[in-house]
């Protein structure tokens, strides 16, 4: 019995369909990569100094592989670890962090927290990630107060509303950072003021990108700003790239480094994970970021324009 082509083209969508959320949901939230920027924006002849950007694992105690490659990145050997929140996506998962974590937690390292953090992801219309003032919907409280006690304990040190100064690899750091301003945790107060000048690098942490904050630390003088948040948009399209951002932040600015203002840096990660009701990437790997601080050829604040940015390589 012949089949109506219209049964053949709707049976072709289903299938084509299927074929698309298995990809998305089994091998590309699950391919993980390493991506590696260079930095010129130390003094010049300051020795290079390399970050480990890690963000939103939104970790399930269940999540073998992800564990395991996350543990590898130690292998790296980075002189300074930054994570920057969404850690959790279950009660019972900060020991797997901090088993995850165990080889990075040995190294120098700096945090922040995010809402995924505190609070339980909940299921919602994904409709409502294109209304950016969309009520915020928060599930059962997280044991965040036990995965930041692991953290110091190793000797991370939480940047949450607080300045620290430190030295890796022969360079000096000044950090700030702020709590999560996606659920309006920020208190920029706590850190205002201008920028430590007697340090080769002056560091921000947040969690999201919010514009506002991102504004406060560039007119503050810090150099280089770290967040996560947006994974990279999660559900992208060839060529026209991210379809939200999550944030403030605009999609040219989802992921990786880029300027903000004239003298400022912003590296957004990507993330390494998903809300566990939204189990999906395409066309967004989850990833880390390798950053390689070099010494700028100029580092005359007020005639340097922008980054010179080269986003060499990316390892899967």
């Amino acid at each position: 019995m012949a089949v109506h082509p219209l049964l053949k083209a709707g049976a072709g969508l289903a299938g084509a369909g299927a074929a698309s959320i298995a990809y998305a949901g089994v091998f590309e939230r699950n391919a993980f990569t390493l991506r590696e920027h260079t930095l010129p924006i130390l003094p010049p002849g300051t020795p290079s100094v390399r970050i480990l950007h890690i963000s939103d694992l939104h970790m399930t105690p269940g999540q073998r592989r992800k564990q395991g490659w996350v543990r590898e990145l130690a292998a790296l050997e980075p002189d300074l670890v930054v994570n920057t929140g969404d850690n959790l996506s279950h009660p019972r998962a900060v020991p797997a962090v901090v088993q995850t974590l165990d080889p990075l937690l040995a190294r120098p390292g700096l945090f922040v927290f995010g809402s995924n953090d505190y609070f339980g992801p909940t299921p919602k219309n994904p409709a409502k990630y294109f209304d950016k003032n969309h009520e915020r919907q928060h599930g059962a409280p997280l044991p965040w107060q036990d995965l930041r006690a692991a953290f110091a304990e190793r000797g991370w040190l939480d940047a949450t509303h607080a300045v620290r100064r430190l030295e890796v690899g022969g360079v000096t750091i000044s950090v700030a950072g702020v709590d999560d301003p996606h659920i309006d945790r920020d208190r920029y107060e706590t850190v205002a003021g201008r920028a430590d000048e007697a340090v080769d690098l002056r560091l921000a942490l947040t969690h999201s990108p919010e514009p506002r904050v991102l504004d406060r630390f560039a007119a503050d003088g810090y150099d280089l700003a770290l967040a996560g948040h947006t994974h990279g948009g999660q559900l992208c399209l060839p060529v026209y790239g991210a379809l939200i951002t999550n944030c403030g932040l605009d999609r040219s600015r989802v992921k990786g480094a880029s300027a903000w203002g004239a003298h400022m840096k912003l590296h957004v990660s990507a993330g390494l994970g998903t809300s566990p009701w939204a189990p999906f990437r395409t066309f967004c790997r989850p990833e880390a970021s390798l950053l390689t601080l070099i010494g700028a050829p100029v580092r005359d604040r007020e005639a340097e324009l922008g980054p010179v940015i080269a986003p060499e390589a990316v390892r899967a």
